[in-house]
């Protein structure tokens, strides 16, 4: 009996080693996954969601060319208050001519893909420089928008709206 309870530690300790290993990889700490480079082509990645709506952004250094669906910011956003808020977050770290930007964004509406597209750069830009996800937090660009359109539900003609009730 004794000699079972010696052999059993061994397999234990040969998996807390095993379960140590993962830890010694970079970890992921306030500002999210350790820093990575550029891809093959130089470019920083950000998705952002908002709505219905998902932005896919590239951004790299550059001249300060912002691109959404292969169409200028001020052609492809018509509101002044859209406009403000893709470009919200290089305004905050003050590097509005220091990026290319280029988005891909689809689904929802304008305000919807605004928004997805401010968060999207504010990501790309965490990978780009750890050093300035105090300020994009500071300024709220890093917080995701959890409001979605709320579900119609059965019985009633819409999320919250019933039907009209007759009394007789």
């Amino acid at each position: 009996m004794a000699e079972t309870k010696t052999e059993n530690p061994t397999p234990k300790a040969g998996l807390k080693a095993k379960l140590a290993k993962p830890a010694a990889e970079p970890s992921t700490g306030p500002a999210g996954p350790a820093k990575k480079g550029p891809d093959k082509g130089g470019f920083y990645w950000g998705t952002g969601r908002r709505k219905s709506s998902v932005a896919r952004v590239r951004i790299k250094p550059g001249s300060g060319k912002l691109q959404v669906n292969k169409k200028e910011l001020g052609e492809y956003f018509k509101r002044d208050q859209d406009r403000n808020a893709v470009v919200a977050p290089l305004k905050a770290v003050d590097r509005e001519k220091a990026f290319d930007v280029f988005i891909n964004v689809k689904g929802g509406g304008t305000t919807g893909q605004a928004g997805a597209s401010l968060l999207g750069i504010a990501r790309a830009l965490r990978k780009y420089d750890v050093g300035l996800v105090q300020v994009l937090r500071d300024g709220g660009h890093l917080t995701r928008d959890p409001r979605m359109v709320e579900r119609k539900k059965p019985g009633q003609s819409g999320a919250r709206k019933r039907y009209q009730f007759s009394k007789r």
